[in-house]
C-alpha cells in the first residue's frame, strides 16, 4: 500500500510504503460502528442518581381510606405510580456502561478506519511534525501552509512544545501513535501521520 507523502506546502512529494494489513483492509461498517460505540461507552461514567420509593421524602400516611371513594386503593404517596414517587428501576451512580471488545476486533476496526481514510484521500504522511517553541501561532501557520484546517495529527513522539502549542486550537488534536482511538479517527475530516507514527502503528496493529 502506498500512502501520500506531503511537504510543508501540502503538496505531494513522494509516496510511502505501508502495510496492506493496516492501510489496505476492506471497510467493515458494522465492526467500525461496534468499536466506536464501545470506545465511547467505556469512557462513560455512571453519574445519574434517582431515588427509590424508600428514599423519596413522603409521608407514610395513607392518602385516603381504603374503600368507598371510587378511586384505586393507595397505601402511600411514595408509590412509583404517583407523581413525585420513587422510581421502580432507578439509575444508579454505580451503573456500568462498559462493553467488551476483543483485542483482535479492536485492531481490525482501527485498520478498517485507516484504510477507508486512505481510500478517500483523507490521510497523508509527513516526514516530521514539530515546532521550535510552545507557541500556538507556529502550529497554526504550519497547518495553514499545508492547507489543513481541521486535522488529527498522529506523531511517533509528542514533545512539550508541540503539546502546548496545539492544545488551544479548537479543530486540531495531536496524539501519539499509541493514543490513537477510533472516535478521533472518525471525527476529523483529515488525518496527518508522521513516518515514525506509521511505523509504530504497523508494529502495534498490523
Amino acid at each position: 500500500m502506498e500512502l501520500k507523502l506531503i511537504n510543508d506546502q501540502g503538496q505531494q512529494a513522494a509516496t510511502v510504503s505501508a502495510s496492506d494489513a493496516l492501510f489496505g483492509r476492506d471497510y467493515n461498517e458494522t465492526l467500525v460502528h461496534q468499536v466506536v460505540v464501545a470506545y465511547q461507552a467505556n469512557g462513560r461514567s455512571g453519574n445519574r442518581a434517582q431515588m427509590t420509593r424508600a428514599e423519596v421524602r413522603h409521608s407514610t400516611k395513607k392518602p385516603f381510606r381504603q374503600k368507598g371513594t371510587g378511586r384505586a386503593r393507595a397505601g402511600m404517596t411514595s408509590s412509583p405510580l404517583w407523581r413525585g414517587g420513587g422510581r421502580i428501576f432507578p439509575n444508579s451512580p454505580e451503573e456500568n456502561f462498559s462493553q467488551k471488545v476483543n483485542r483482535k476486533m479492536y485492531r481490525a476496526g482501527i485498520a478498517a478506519i485507516l484504510s477507508q481514510l486512505a481510500r478517500e484521500d483523507r490521510l497523508a504522511v509527513v516526514d516530521n511534525f514539530s515546532v521550535d517553541a510552545p507557541k500556538t501561532k507556529l502550529v497554526a501557520q504550519k497547518l495553514k501552509s499545508m492547507g489543513l484546517d481541521s486535522v488529527l495529527v498522529i506523531t511517533d513522539s509528542l514533545d512539550d512544545n508541540l503539546m502546548l502549542a496545539s492544545r488551544n486550537l479548537p479543530n486540531v488534536l495531536v496524539l501519539e501513535a499509541q493514543q490513537a482511538d477510533p472516535v478521533s479517527l472518525v471525527r476529523f475530516p483529515k488525518v496527518l501521520l508522521t513516518k515514525g507514527a506509521v511505523a509504530k502503528m504497523e508494529e502495534m496493529l498490523a
